[in-house]
């Protein structure tokens, strides 16, 4: 790779492990993230994705592996990581006791940031916060508490977030103005790599990464992964559907079987078998069977279906 190639890139690791105890909870991950791009970091509980995120900003130390992230060496440099990166844990942890400015202050001091009123200030107009500056942390709503969180992780200026489920629990409302404001922060070449189960958050970030127990194993974007499986997908509607999808399990061509509201949505790689099957059934009960476009929440109930099991830690 370029030097210049290089400088484009805000995470460029590979080969991280870690282990607690007899537990590989993280293996042999490779991460690309350029700058400016929101990454999706997807996966079920447990999967790796925290010890993933803490060793990118150098909160936890590789057991093995290399890379860097903003240029920094992610094993000798972890320091200067720290100064650049801003970071939001899946729980809200600010205090509780002190309003929404004071939270902020007090960031701003760990930080040394210089002009601190002015840039508290701004960051609570930036955000939305200025109405509410006085209230109590501990009285807001869970959208609140994650705007807090997220003006806290700006006021130093970082140019990387690492945001570990931030959405988690908050309204659909709420979730969705958080996403806008991302995508501003993108457009200033913020870089952001992002945590999230819901697929309609995934389908709006550039480039994706789905990682199950330590291992990742799919990476790219969202029509790349899914193109990537070669999944031929089929929805079922009519009559008498309940209890339908248990019964398809294991017939030719039949790999996964999914109820989507008053529908089944049935997929397989053997797209001609698949269709067969399908046609049958629907003849045989009345049904009605049609192509569908493999979706990204199809592709990952997929890969998460297949992924090995193996007890782990988030």
């Amino acid at each position: 790779m370029s030097d210049r190639e290089a400088a484009a890139l805000a995470i460029d690791v590979r080969g991280l492990n870690k282990h607690f105890g007899d537990k590989h909870v993280v293996r042999d991950v490779a991460l690309q993230v350029k700058r400016g791009e929101i990454f999706g970091f997807l996966g079920p509980n447990g999967s790796g994705k925290t010890t993933t995120i803490r060793m990118l900003c150098g909160l936890l130390t590789p057991d093995s592996g290399s890379g860097t992230c903003l240029g920094f060496d992610i094993l000798r440099e972890s320091e200067q990581i720290k100064r650049e990166v801003g970071y939001m844990t899946q729980r809200f942890s600010y205090w509780d006791d002190l309003s929404i400015r004071e939270n902020l202050d007090f960031v701003a001091r760990l930080y040394q940031v210089r002009e601190r009123e002015q840039v508290v200030t701004k960051s609570l107009e930036d955000l939305g916060l200025a109405q509410r500056a006085d209230q109590l942390a501990g009285t807001l709503s869970g959208g609140w508490k994650q705007r807090l969180a997220l003006a806290a992780c700006l006021l130093h200026e970082p140019q990387l977030l690492l945001l570990d489920e931030p959405t988690a629990g908050v309204d659909p409302g709420a979730r969705r103005d958080f996403w806008e404001e991302l995508h501003r922060l993108a457009a200033r070449g913020i870089s952001v790599l992002v945590s999230t189960h819901y697929m309609d958050e995934a389908e709006r970030c550039h480039r994706l990464a789905y990682i199950a127990s330590g291992s990742l194993l799919a990476q790219g974007t969202a029509d790349e992964i899914t193109n990537s499986l070669k999944l031929a997908t089929f929805c079922l509607t009519g009559p008498g559907l309940a209890g339908l999808a248990d019964k398809l399990l294991g017939q030719p061509g039949v790999e996964q079987t999914v109820a989507f509201g008053s529908a089944v949505h049935v997929s397989g790689t053997d797209a001609d078998a698949l269709k067969a099957t399908l046609e049958r059934v629907a003849a045989e009960r009345g049904l009605k069977v049609e192509p569908i476009r493999t979706s990204l929440e199809h592709a990952f109930i997929y890969l998460m279906k297949r992924a090995p099991k193996e007890n782990g830690h988030a």
